[in-house]
């Protein structure tokens, strides 16, 4: 398969499992599957954790380029992520007060010789990254069919 221009991804079943998708960029391809608990054949991260890793990778990586603009000694920032279904009455913070929504829990381990006030900031942060902004924007999602 030719690999998109820069900024488009293409997901084609590859005909090896049930629900495998290959997913091409202008310069990568990967495996994107469910776990064969849900008939897929695992041969790849399901979505979800796809979606939990384009957060966690954008947080590190705004955490680091803050770091080294600003020369806080952050050696490493480690994000561990969830995500899950929770009721809306449940959430404090959220406008939507019925009904399920998804939740996502993120946890960031700093690593480093920091201080109180240069951890308080790259929490800050870590808010600021783009997929984060992104999750908490409002999101319009167009749909078409081509190839007719």
């Amino acid at each position: 398969m030719n690999h998109p221009e820069p900024g488009t991804v293409v997901v084609t079943a590859t005909g090896d499992g049930t629900y495998t998708q290959q997913v091409t960029t202008a310069t990568h391809t990967l495996l994107v599957d469910e776990p064969v608990a849900v008939g897929g054949v695992d041969a790849g991260p399901n979505p979800y954790e796809l979606l939990l890793a384009s957060l966690g990778s954008c947080t590190a990586i705004t955490l680091r380029m803050y770091a080294d603009r600003k020369g806080i000694p952050l050696t490493r920032a480690t994000i561990r992520l969830r995500h899950d279904r929770i009721h809306a009455e449940d959430c404090e913070r959220c406008e939507t007060e019925r009904g399920m929504l998804s939740r996502i829990t993120r946890e960031i381990e700093l690593d480093g010789d920091l201080d109180d006030d240069q951890r308080a900031r790259l929490m800050l942060i870590a808010d600021k990254c783009p997929v984060h902004r992104t999750l908490s924007s409002e999101i319009a999602i167009e749909t078409r069919e081509t190839g007719r």
